[in-house]
């Protein structure tokens, strides 16, 4: 169990373990007081169970304050408490996640130079993967004309089956291969646009800002490619 989550659990259990301690600690006896909702005023050597839905005070013989024992929670307020240590602890370990994507940011990207080379490195990738496809639609022309050619004897009938199966497997290849670039052109703009926002929050951190304090305004933050990009090499 990892030390934030022991933490928060130990303060959502408070409230009941504070009640357990105080019924079975004996080293030092204390004297127990409180006022009833009906006001009549207790006191014991022990915890008051008539007076579990308020506070008690806990005395010395004495008379001097020890402590005060909270009054028990209803299981209304035990959810309502619980449900506040959870969002808590989350905002908790979203502020640590983004310390740690910060540091990992600047420890990737020293300086703006770094990061220009990074941002080439990776639109180059893609524009040859583009190339590519785009090689491809003009080989899959090529692969047709000859099926074209073949068409024109068949011109008012009916082509052969192995002729139009043909003809529309290199239909269907041409339109894959269409899309594809239209999906690499738009792999492109997201890339840039993952760079410029990561170059806006660099500038910040190299300027001094604390890693962690500029929330989520020109983090990446969109996936695991970008969560890859963030991390250290």
């Amino acid at each position: 169990m990892g030390k934030l989550t022991a933490s928060v659990l130990m303060l959502m259990l408070a409230p009941g373990l504070a009640w357990a301690q105080a019924a079975t600690s004996t080293s030092k006896p204390g004297i127990y007081t409180c006022t009833t909702a009906d006001g009549r005023r207790l006191t014991s050597d022990r915890p008051i169970s008539d007076c579990s839905a308020v506070e008690q005070r806990v005395l010395n013989a004495d008379g001097s304050l020890r402590s005060v024992l909270p009054a028990a929670m209803s299981p209304e307020q035990r959810a309502a408490h619980e449900a506040r240590e959870r969002k808590l602890a989350a905002e908790r370990l979203a502020q640590l996640d983004a310390v740690r994507r910060d540091r990992n940011l600047m420890m990737r990207y020293p300086d703006e130079a770094a990061h220009q080379r990074a941002r080439a490195s990776s639109l180059d990738d893609a524009n040859k993967a583009r190339l590519i496809s785009e090689r491809r639609v003009k080989d899959l022309a090529l692969e047709r004309k000859p099926l074209m050619d073949e068409a024109e004897f068949y011109k008012g009938k009916p082509l052969p089956a192995k002729l139009k199966q043909q003809m529309d497997a290199n239909d269907a290849a041409v339109d894959a291969q269409k899309q594809l670039i239209e999906n690499q052109k738009a792999e492109l703009v997201r890339i840039g646009s993952r760079y410029d926002l990561e170059l806006q929050r660099l500038k910040r951190l190299w300027a001094g800002a604390a890693p962690g304090s500029l929330g989520n305004s020109g983090n990446s933050g969109n996936g695991p490619a970008d969560a890859a990009a963030s991390a250290p090499r």
